[in-house]
């Protein structure tokens, strides 16, 4: 029988009010109260937090307020970069490759609720990952849905919501955003 946090991990319906998911998800809104809470001159504390937060070894650079909600399942190569007002909603993983860019109030969510009334009114989630190749720039107030990809060097414009994979090499706009211009 799998643990509610295995549920989450392979995609299966979940509940988010396992105790074990309510306790990382309070060391990760910790760490978030604390980095958004620390000076930017503080660039080595603020980089230590943003290591301990994601458990990764690249620095990467994250404008407050930010959030999350576990960061163990937020991955990034070198040059991450994310503007103020950012969330990600971090259920399932979400992969950045190099050089990513997240504009002010990016939204990246792998979690979701079930279409069922039922299901979803007894407070049951899934999660699917986000996948974002390398060279990515995001537009202001991009939304980012559930198990989408998004290839190398993508520019998605602001105001967007990605609901599908997008291609290499394209600017993508709109909502739903669709390539409208290759690069």
């Amino acid at each position: 029988m799998l643990t509610e946090k295995q549920k989450m991990l392979v995609g299966e319906l979940y509940c988010p009010y396992d105790p074990e998911l309510i306790a990382d998800r309070e060391r990760a809104k910790t760490l978030c109260f604390t980095l958004n809470n620390t000076s930017p001159s503080q660039k080595k504390a603020r980089i230590a937090l943003i290591k301990e937060l994601f458990s990764m070894p690249f620095d990467a650079w994250i404008e407050s307020p930010f959030h999350c909600d576990y960061g163990y399942n937020v991955s990034y190569g070198k040059g991450f970069y994310v503007n103020h007002g950012c969330t990600l909603l971090d259920a399932a993983p979400i992969v950045f490759g190099d050089n990513c860019l997240l504009a002010p109030n990016v939204v990246i969510s792998t979690a979701g609720h079930p279409l069922d009334p039922e299901q979803r009114a007894s407070g049951l989630e899934f999660a699917q990952p986000i996948t974002v190749g390398n060279d990515v720039w995001f537009g202001a107030n991009v939304t980012v849905c559930p198990g989408v990809t998004i290839g190398n060097n993508v520019v998605v414009g602001a105001g967007s919501v990605v609901n599908k994979d997008l291609p290499d090499n394209s600017v993508c706009v709109g909502a739903p955003a669709k390539p409208i211009k290759a690069i």
